[in-house]
């Protein structure tokens, strides 16, 4: 006899009638999300020991990043900011648990059901970590074993269900003896899932914490050409107004990586080929043994929308890029240098760019310290004026002379210029959109960059009226933001302000507000207040 043959409902069924009839359903769905559990912990251990862009969740988290539309993915920065990717990891853990509560629904009326439902989620999340950029068909083993082992997890845990009075002793005795079998069934999966899953965190963390030890111990070699002490005044200090430097902690962070990549000095390998005239493997060591500069720089993300917060001004040591390709010898005829991370995420970046002058680098440390995990560690690659996604890739190991007519990379082939020089770009950071100040003299304070143009001028005005010039603080470089302060007579009411600057060549930022899709976002960025009466 079937336990799972789901009695109907009926209007005169009592509460307790219909726990009991709810109950097949319940055993249903809790056998699929502890069979799921087994997948995750079993996938979890082996990824422990191949790596964790095999874990099942990062793959499918990967491509879903992958395949998502420009859109989506423009409207979740914007929305859940840096959380985009908790967001996703906890859609990802619900949907994966929804899934398996249907899979046990389905097993319990037809085992195959369930099985072949385990099977193809293991296939499905394998085939996403072996195709992904980096992957490869080891990848794919966590996920297609983890999935095997789910499908048996859950056909031992149907066998194990309540039977009906049919098994030859009375049906309280039957019932109470297989809810006892399925709690013992149930306990097993559990503790299969948590020990298995707990050993591949640990291996996971013993990589990173091998990655740790490298940074910690990692010393940077002095600059042979250092920043240029900061002028006095390039802080203007205001309360609300963002400093002149970013610390590390509060750098913005915009990238594709759910898990982020954790390699050690000992093992990095930095290639460069392509349209080359000689090929270089360099370790990190004969990377740093070369003379290296020490710039400040303001990086922004393209993802910025007008008023947007993903920009940081930092202190960056690295080695000039420029001079690596003249060791490695630039072909005739290659206008592009594709850079490729550890993941395999690549980058497209103007040869023009990284030749003209500008202090195009290799950078290995940010603020006085290796690069944070988060922001490339060891090294990746800056260039002063370029948006971040033709420029500056983190977890760099490759780097390949190629031409704009012959290759495409992860962000080009989604629709985004292959040329993306940084627009001007102002904002008003205090007071604060829709703050209540009080009347009299208030300071309207805020930001203003255009990467290797320098900001010349920096206008306000109020409701429409004209433009009143900004103090500007002191200028670092033309390669850095600079901070700027009107102080206005605000009178009480509802206000509107404004903010537009004019870059070091004369061009003023236009009126017309543009999306960030495909180079870049720009337009004068606005904010409503009232000022209290007195």
């Amino acid at each position: 006899t079937n336990p799972f043959v789901f009695p109907s409902r009926t209007p005169c069924m009592t509460i307790r009638e219909r726990t009991k009839a709810l109950a097949p359903l319940l055993r249903g769905s809790l056998s699929g999300l502890l069979a799921g559990g087994v997948v995750l912990g079993i996938a979890q251990l082996l990824a422990g020991l191949v790596g964790p862009q095999s874990s099942p969740i990062v793959a499918v988290g990967g491509k879903m990043i992958e395949l998502t539309p420009q859109p989506v993915v423009s409207f979740a920065i914007r929305v859940f900011g840096v959380y985009d990717k908790i967001v996703l990891l906890g859609s990802l853990a619900l949907g994966v648990a929804v899934l398996s509560a249907a899979i046990g629904i389905a097993a319990a009326r037809k085992p195959f059901v369930g099985v072949a439902g385990m099977l193809i989620f293991g296939l499905a999340a394998g085939s996403a970590a072996a195709f992904s950029p980096s992957g490869a068909a080891l990848d794919a083993v966590p996920a297609i074993v983890g999935a095997i082992a789910g499908a048996g997890g859950l056909l031992f845990l149907i066998g194990r269900l309540p039977v009906s009075e049919s098994a030859g002793r009375p049906a309280e005795q039957g019932v109470d003896s297989g809810r006892r079998r399925f709690v013992g069934g149930a306990a097993l999966a559990v503790g299969a899932a948590a020990l298995s899953g707990s050993i591949g965190w640990a291996l996971l963390r013993g990589k990173t914490q091998a990655s740790l030890a490298s940074r910690a111990n990692l010393q940077i070699p002095k600059a042979v050409s250092p920043a240029k002490a900061l002028p006095a005044g390039v802080d203007l200090k205001l309360k609300g107004l963002t400093p002149f430097m970013t610390t590390n902690r509060d750098f913005y962070r915009v990238d594709t990586n759910l898990v982020v990549p954790r390699l050690n000095v000992d093992d990095w390998r930095l290639k460069v080929g392509g349209m080359v005239e000689n090929q270089l493997n360099l370790s990190f060591e004969e990377l740093v043994s070369r003379p290296m500069i020490e710039r400040d720089i303001t990086l922004s993300c393209v993802s910025n929308e007008v008023g947007g917060r993903y920009a940081g001004t930092a202190r960056w040591v690295g080695v000039p890029l420029k001079d690596l390709l003249d060791e490695a010898g630039v072909r005739s005829g290659s206008d592009l240098v594709i850079s490729k991370a550890s993941d395999g995420f690549t980058i497209s970046t103007p040869v023009a760019t990284i030749v003209d002058g500008r202090d195009a680098m290799l950078a290995v440390s940010m603020n006085g310290e290796p690069l944070p995990a988060e922001h490339g560690f060891p090294v990746r690659m800056i260039v002063p004026g370029l948006y971040g996604y033709v420029s500056a890739t983190k977890w760099l190991v490759d780097l390949q002379l190629s031409t704009f007519a012959a290759a495409n990379t992860y962000w080009t082939a989604r629709g985004w210029a292959p040329k993306a020089p940084i627009k001007t770009f102002s904002r008003i950071d205090t007071p604060a959109p829709l703050s209540r100040p009080q009347p009299g003299k208030v300071a309207v304070a805020g930001v203003a960059w255009a990467q290797h143009r320098g900001i010349q001028k920096v206008e306000v005005r109020v409701d429409g009226g004209p433009w009143q010039t900004a103090r500007l603080a002191a200028e670092a470089s033309i390669d850095t933001w600079r901070q700027w302060v009107w102080e206005w007579d605000a009178t009480p009411g509802r206000h509107e302000l404004q903010v537009r600057s004019t870059d070091g060549e004369g061009k003023t930022q236009p009126e017309e507000r543009v999306k960030p899709f495909p180079d870049g976002a720009t337009g004068w960025h606005a904010i409503v207040v009232t000022v209290m009466d007195a």
